[in-house]
């Protein structure tokens, strides 16, 4: 039983298994993030292609670049844990202009994708892709 206690209240955050934890959150999260909203925007499994909202007046073509880069090339980036914090970045310029431009006069269950997506992705960005990622094997050669 004192075990089973050591183990719940662990707060280590040495070993496999928060490396593990980091290769399925990075996965899980921008396998999400392309198909609930990066596929949406090429007009897969939608009757019709997404329009990209342009809350910041940018030109039309950077602006939908931009936007289908970051919900379908950088999340594929941090799947694989290649250049995980650089990638990291287009994604929250994107999530957080929604959050804070875009949805801020929304009902909370409106704005509060955006918000996640954001937590999720500055949490990549402070920690870094762990030690299952290409970063990883890239620093060690």
């Amino acid at each position: 039983m004192k075990k089973l206690v050591h183990i719940i209240t662990n707060t280590n955050l040495e070993g496999k298994l928060i490396h593990t934890a980091l290769l399925g959150f990075r996965i899980l999260l921008s396998v999400e993030l392309i198909v609930a909203h990066g596929l949406k925007k090429l007009g897969v499994g939608v009757s019709e292609a997404e329009q990209v909202p342009n809350p910041l007046h940018l030109p039309e073509a950077f602006n939908s670049l931009f936007a289908d880069a970051a919900n379908l090339v950088f999340p594929v980036f941090v799947i694989f844990g290649l250049f995980t914090r650089l990638a990291v970045l287009p994604i929250l310029a994107v999530t957080l202009t929604g959050y804070f431009i875009l949805h801020w006069n929304d009902a909370l269950l409106i704005k509060d994708t955006p918000f996640m997506y954001s937590l999720c992705y500055l949490f990549l960005l402070l920690v870094g892709p762990g030690k299952y990622s290409l970063d990883n094997y890239l620093r060690k050669i």
